[in-house]
């Protein structure tokens, strides 16, 4: 989609061009500087009880006399924040959608910022979103192609960085959701790696993709381990964005790509199943967040890591019981097979200390104990490094793509104590995502690392079942703060 931005001036609704016109109001007054003729169509409205200027209230206008557009939809927004615009912009462009609108021109109420411009820009393309890869039925994607934001003279220069910022950061969620929403079967590791090449070689980045005799020579017996019940062959995707001196400690993000998860010998139950093409949410937000880097192009360097396999049951799956050598030399009990994640995981941190990292995050949806603690509003965050910690959740807050701190107490490590083998995968089920991190913390020592649990944010289910994308936007953010 095209973002622009226009300098506001009186009668410019007159004057401007496009399919149709977002009145973003805020609060319950209109805006004293409203062009007249817009205004008093908007006023009509309100007498007559088409329209309470109440938060997530919307109406739509036809050919209102002395605005050039010929559609006009208001949106009322509960403040002048970006998390209320972005609610009210994506009510606004829902009203006319459907409509054949190519070009969306949006005035809101108030000074418009670079976090304003850029909520409606992430707002703008996921409205326009549709998977249609294996559903050709779905028709064809919304119209809406260009986008231009009119604001005032002295907002114009903050508000077309955040709107260039949100358009890199739609780009990476619009990927990483279209990467997720695809079927096992479509999505394998294979498939997963030719669409990281795809990217990359777009995007100009270097990438390289391990097989199974490269993971075995280096010693993944941990990763390996999850692989070898699958006819899929496993792929590790290293990502190399390079936007300063290669002397530079790179980021590193480390992705869980289970690209299907049947649970193993440990077999999930057969309600739900379906949605364990979700389980490679991470992967997908690590191609996704390179994506967006590379499109905004921040001074330091970045790798994105993926470890991808299946998890399946068959007869040279791993077992319950079963100890398996990871890279680092520790030795781990499989007392459960569904908690594979980690096993992939710590193998990949394990190799991300070559690359001397100025901070490594791992994003996984790991655990369903994250989704009965946090549901899905915030996305479990874990690290024993306050000052990372502290970026993380800042970053979010500013992405609108939020996560929160759990705790890291050694007193939780006592679970994954084992007879046999150095640890063991699981501990009780009592804070189960906090024991996961336990055990992942293990493969950390020389790493300042934070690890997101994304179970219950990376997609939705029931009627809205689908990939969310979550947390391109966060991650997006937290490598621009680096940069700074």
């Amino acid at each position: 989609m095209d973002f622009q931005t226009q300098p506001m001036a009186p009668g410019a609704t007159a004057k401007l061009t496009a399919d149709a016109l977002l009145l973003v109001l805020v609060g319950d007054k209109l805006p004293a500087d409203l062009d007249a003729p817009l205004a008093d169509a908007v006023a009509e409205a309100i007498k007559l009880g088409d329209l309470a200027l109440k938060p997530g209230k919307t109406l739509y206008l036809r050919q209102v006399p002395g605005v050039k557009a010929p559609r006009v939809a208001v949106a009322v927004a509960k403040d002048g924040s970006a998390r209320a615009i972005k609610a009210a912009g994506a009510a606004g462009i829902g009203v006319v959608k459907g409509l054949g609108v190519k070009h969306l021109a949006v005035l809101a109420a108030g000074p418009i910022g670079a976090a304003q411009a850029e909520a409606l820009a992430t707002a703008a393309a996921d409205a326009v979103y549709l998977y249609r890869t294996t559903k050709p039925s779905a028709g064809e994607a919304p119209a809406l192609a260009k986008l231009t934001l009119l604001v005032a003279k002295a907002d114009a220069a903050d508000a077309a960085a955040g709107l260039a910022r949100g358009a890199a950061i739609a780009e990476g969620v619009t990927l990483a959701r279209e990467l997720a929403n695809r079927p096992g079967n479509h999505c394998t590791p294979t498939l997963l790696a030719a669409e990281a090449r795809k990217m990359a070689k777009a995007q100009g980045l270097k990438i390289e993709v391990l097989d199974r005799k490269q993971l075995e020579a280096l010693g993944m017996g941990s990763f390996l381990a999850v692989a070898q019940g699958s006819d899929e062959p496993p792929k590790f995707i290293v990502m190399h964005y390079q936007g300063a001196a290669k002397t530079v400690p790179p980021l590193v993000l480390v992705g869980k790509g289970i690209t299907f998860d049947s649970g193993g010998i440990s077999l999930k139950p057969g309600e739900g199943m379906d949605e364990m093409k979700f389980d490679m949410g991470g992967a997908a937000s690590v191609v996704g967040t390179l994506r967006a880097v590379a499109q905004l192009k921040p001074k330091l360097n970045v790798i994105g890591v993926i470890a991808a396999c299946e998890n399946m049951p068959s007869g040279r799956a791993l077992k319950p019981g079963d100890v398996v050598t990871s890279m680092s030399g520790q030795t781990i009990e499989v007392l459960n097979t569904d908690a594979e994640g980690r096993l992939i995981l710590c193998d990949a941190l394990t190799y991300v200390e070559r690359f001397k990292p100025a901070a490594v995050v791992d994003i996984a949806t790991l655990t369903g104990a994250c989704v009965v603690a946090l549901g899905a509003v915030h996305s479990g965050m874990f690290s024993p490094d306050d000052a990372l910690a502290a970026d993380l959740l800042a970053a979010g807050h500013a992405a609108l793509d939020t996560c929160w701190r759990m705790p890291l107490d050694d007193d939780y490590d006592e679970g994954l104590k084992s007879n046999f083998a150095d640890m063991a995968n699981i501990g009780g089920r009592p804070g189960g995502a906090i024991t996961a991190a336990m055990f992942l913390k293990r493969f950390t020592a020389k790493l300042r690392w934070a690890h997101l649990d994304i179970a219950a944010t990376a997609w939705k289910s029931g009627a809205a079942k689908g990939a969310t994308g979550r947390p391109v936007g966060l991650l997006t953010h937290w490598v621009l703060s680096q940069a700074k």
